[in-house]
């Protein structure tokens, strides 16, 4: 839970320190530039509110690494949604409209996290999990999407290093295989699941994990 709660707060830090120009500029998610990142931030914090509020009685069917689905293809930006968070990006048309909405909708959902009990069994996704591995897998989020906002913006602040390391952590039990040793957690993360191709070298050294890669979560 403070996990959680460590790396929303400097994801939303990251975005509010940033300059109007930046919010131009291509982010690490294929087809989208900042403003469209940020603005599917806003989707996430609704969701996350939703989620929280939404109890369930049956038993949990997935947990904090089992939540995700790996996908066989990269995103491109096109699909319906993916397009939809676009236009809404662009219908704010100033970036202070943008991080106002992501503060007011973020802070309420991080006061949701801080009040939820970790055991309380809630439901999304026609899924069941309890609180406490919702916001855990929601740490990986988090944690790529800040990495995916910073792309480009080399002077921006990143993710926490307990973040990091938590999500490589998640991202080795969901490949069923350990990074090698020589990766850092940023560049497992950005190899893992497709952010950036491996050089020859890291190739070589992933062994049969290359095979398994990209992982794209979904």
């Amino acid at each position: 839970m403070d996990l959680f709660s460590r790396s929303w707060t400097a994801l939303r830090t990251a975005v509010a320190e940033l300059p109007d120009k930046d919010f131009e500029r291509q982010s690490g998610c294929t087809g989208w530039l900042v403003r469209d990142l940020v603005c599917h931030l806003i989707i996430d914090a609704q969701d996350v509110l939703i989620t929280l509020v939404t109890p369930a009685e049956t038993a949990p069917t997935v947990d904090a690494v089992t939540y995700w689905n790996v996908e066989n293809q990269p995103p491109t930006g096109e699909d319906p949604l993916d397009a939809l968070t676009v236009r809404l990006a662009a219908a704010y048309e100033e970036p202070r409209l943008l991080t106002f909405h992501l503060d007011d909708v973020g802070s309420a959902a991080g006061r949701a996290a801080a009040l939820a009990d970790p055991g309380v069994r809630v439901s999304t996704r026609d899924e069941v999990l309890t609180a406490g591995d919702y916001l855990t897998a929601y740490v990986l989020e988090w944690t790529l999407h800040h990495l995916d906002l910073i792309a480009h913006l080399p002077d921006a602040t990143e993710p926490p290093t307990e973040g990091l390391a938590r999500s490589r952590a998640m991202l080795e039990q969901i490949a069923d295989a350990a990074f090698p040793a020589s990766f850092s957690d940023k560049d497992a993360l950005l190899v893992g699941t497709g952010r950036r191709a491996p050089t020859d070298t890291e190739k070589a050294e992933l062994g049969e994990l290359a095979a398994k890669l990209p992982l794209v979560l979904g």
